[in-house]
């Protein structure tokens, strides 16, 4: 089944972004074909992370919140809001 966890990152932790985000990346790395997409969400300037999305494959719906919490990201704090929601592809290139 696919999931879609839209993080919010806290005001003013870009630093802790940067300082995760190669473990981050290590660990999306890792997780190979259960991730369709997954990418930083921008704030209003268009240039600066203030989040993510991540669309990925889990058995259900505890099995996919338990992914997000292993994130590096989530690990150190770095969401204000986390929500992982079932999702359905339908439309849109690849599809």
């Amino acid at each position: 089944m696919l999931f879609a966890a839209f993080c919010t990152d806290k005001d003013d932790h870009l630093n802790v972004r940067m300082d995760n985000r190669p473990a981050h990346l290590d660990f999306l790395g890792a997780k190979g074909d259960e991730i369709v997409y997954a990418g930083p969400t921008l704030k209003d300037d268009g240039e600066t992370p203030g989040g993510s999305l991540i669309i990925f494959e889990a058995e259900d719906l505890a099995s996919a919140r338990d992914w997000i919490a292993g994130d590096p990201y989530a690990k150190a704090g770095l969401f204000s809001d986390v929500q992982v929601r079932p999702w359905k592809k339908v439309l849109g290139a690849g599809f």
